[in-house]
């Protein structure tokens, strides 16, 4: 019963195609026929007019160019809000962690951690200077890959000297990561 439905709605469907066949033929316009809209010429004029509503496809050209704003933020805080890209390092008693954050955003945009899997398994411990030295390493990889090579690291002044800080900006440095970011330029209009 229901093959002969199936035949029934197809001999349908083909009795349409066929009404519809001699319109095609001749050139008429019928119900399942459309025809393209027209297109006007384009001006010069058209070519030389600017969008109103441009949209920067490369949010970070005036960033490697230095000139893009940076948040002054008050002279008291600490750390300074005056960065595109800012390092944060921090030794626990038991982790290693490195983040980078953009002004922007309070959630970090690149991490490595001892706490990564990846990383624990080839080091003997997690907090020691080879660890330090590790997350550096990780971390200035990632950053080369994210296309992020210039970022501020400001260490807090009663650490900055033990070999774990150093043993980290020397992984960075030879990662290829400047640690330090151009004056921003002040364009006159």
């Amino acid at each position: 019963m229901a093959l002969s439905q199936v035949s029934r709605s197809v001999r349908l469907l083909l009795g349409q195609i066929q009404r519809c066949r001699p319109a095609l033929l001749s050139n008429q316009t019928a119900r399942c026929l459309s025809q393209a809209a027209s297109q006007p010429e384009p001006s010069a004029d058209e070519n030389e007019a600017v969008n109103p509503t441009f949209v920067n496809r490369n949010p970070r050209n005036l960033e490697q160019m230095a000139l893009a704003v940076k948040d002054r933020g008050w002279k008291t805080t600490w750390p300074h809000r005056e960065f595109y890209h800012r390092l944060m390092f921090s030794r626990s008693q038991h982790h290693v962690t490195a983040q980078v954050f953009s002004s922007c955003s309070p959630i970090p945009v690149l991490s490595c951690s001892t706490k990564e899997w990846a990383v624990k398994k080839e080091l003997a411990s997690t907090n020691c200077v080879a660890a330090c030295q590790a997350v550096g390493e990780v971390l200035a990889q990632r950053c080369q890959q994210a296309g992020i090579t210039r970022m501020v690291y400001r260490a807090i002044p009663w650490t900055y000297r033990s070999d774990s800080v150093q043993s980290f900006r020397a992984a960075m440095k030879a990662g290829g990561i400047i640690l330090s970011e151009p004056r921003r330029k002040y364009v006159g209009s």
